[in-house]
Parts: C-alpha cells; sequence; structure tokens
C-alpha cells in the first residue's frame, strides 16, 4: 500500500488505531503466540520480551523501508531475514551483557523473535512499499500493540498466580528495583494453574472474549447512532 496520497494525520491515526487495537498482532492477527504464552508469567518477563521484539520491528522496518529500492525481487526476503536475524542477535548480546538475569529468564524465547510473524510479516506486507516514517510508524504501533498484551497478560497470571507484581523487577531495573515487589495476597493462596502453560492459554482466551465484548459494544452504540 502506498501512503503518498493518503492525508498524514489521518493515515498517523490508522496505524496506531490499528496496531494498538483494530488490528493488534497478538489478540486479532494472532502472531508470535508461542513466546506471547510461553514467557508471560509475570509483568517483568513479558515487559522485557515486549521491548526486545519493539526493537526489533522499529530497525527491521526502517532498514526494510530504506533499502527497498536497492534489492530485486527475488533476494528481497532472505535480506529481510538477515536484516532481522542481525538485529535479534545483537539486542541478545546486548541483553546477556547488561541483563544477565533477564536475559536467563527468557531463554530461547529471546532468539526466537527472529521466526516471529510478525516481524517479517511488517517488513514485507509494509515497510517495503511504505516510507521511512510511515514504516517507523507502524513499527511502533504494532510493536507497543504487542507488547501492552505481553504486560497485560503477564499481570493478570502474576497476580492470580502468586499474589504478586512486579516481582523480579531488579532484572530489568537493577538492585533498586527489589523493593517495586507489590505483595497482593499470600503466594500460597494463588492459583498456580495461571503459571502453567494452561493458564497462558485460558487468559489469552479471556481477554480475546474482553476485546470482542467491548468492540461489539462499541459497533452497538455506533450503529444506534
Amino acid at each position: 500500500m502506498n501512503t503518498n496520497n493518503v492525508n498524514p494525520a489521518s493515515d498517523t491515526y490508522r496505524l496506531w488505531s490499528g496496531g494498538l487495537w483494530i488490528d493488534n498482532p497478538a489478540l486479532v492477527k494472532l502472531l508470535g503466540l508461542c513466546p506471547l504464552l510461553a514467557v508471560s508469567n509475570n509483568v517483568i518477563n513479558g515487559l522485557g520480551l515486549g521491548i526486545a521484539t519493539l526493537l526489533t520491528l522499529v530497525i527491521a522496518n526502517a532498514l526494510t523501508s530504506i533499502t527497498r529500492p536497492l534489492l530485486m525481487t527475488s533476494i528481497r526476503i532472505p535480506i529481510y531475514v538477515l536484516i532481522i536475524a542481525t538485529t535479534v542477535t545483537i539486542i541478545e548480546l546486548l541483553m546477556e551483557a547488561w541483563l544477565p538475569g533477564l536475559h536467563a529468564s527468557l531463554g530461547i524465547f529471546l532468539p526466537l523473535i527472529v521466526t516471529n510473524c510478525l516481524i517479517i510479516g511488517r517488513a514485507e506486507a509494509f515497510a517495503s512499499r511504505n516510507t521511512l516514517p510511515s514504516s517507523l510508524t507502524d513499527a511502533f504501533a504494532m510493536g507497543i500493540g504487542f507488547l501492552w498484551v505481553l504486560l497485560v497478560l503477564g499481570g493478570l497470571r502474576e497476580i492470580i498466580g502468586q499474589g504478586t507484581l512486579l516481582d523480579q523487577a531488579d532484572l530489568l531495573f537493577g538492585d533498586r528495583a527489589t523493593a517495586w515487589t507489590v505483595h497482593l495476597f499470600n503466594p500460597d493462596s494463588g492459583m498456580l494453574l495461571a503459571l502453567l502453560p494452561p493458564g497462558a492459554f485460558i487468559t489469552l482466551g479471556l481477554l480475546l472474549a474482553a476485546k470482542n465484548v467491548i468492540d461489539n459494544a462499541y459497533q452497538q452504540k455506533a450503529d444506534k447512532t
């Protein structure tokens, strides 16, 4: 899609509303579900993976948009994959050096960002056909849309599963964040299922249901007016 003839303000609004809600990559397109469900057992893991995914999206979209006039169609996809793999490798090495605890907690799901269909999909479907500003806006919108779902999912599972919020915040924010943990109730009273893979599927299903309810209510209100 070429956005050169589209009003910049309306196009920006469309991209942001699409990424954050209407076409949310996690709740609508259901992309990146493997790491989304695997590491979202608390807020900090979700935030760490979300930031890494967001950075990868921004860099990949930017480089894809910049190089699009230079690439032949036959080598386009391999180049996009190379860009994404290089970006993820750099982010992983930086995280291993500066945030070793978080890096260990995310484990194999950090390098698996390379295989996230969201990133290669946005590079091919959007950044390869649009200008740099539009590509960056799309990357931020989709990345933040993916990140907020990770945060909500991680927060709900952490609260229900162990009665805390921001547990292990020091893995991301350093020793000063050790005291940030909020204890809502005794961990022994938590529901272990919420921290296990079945709990991830159930919680995501509840989020999907909540989104559908909100969308239906909004649509009914719009129809009445």
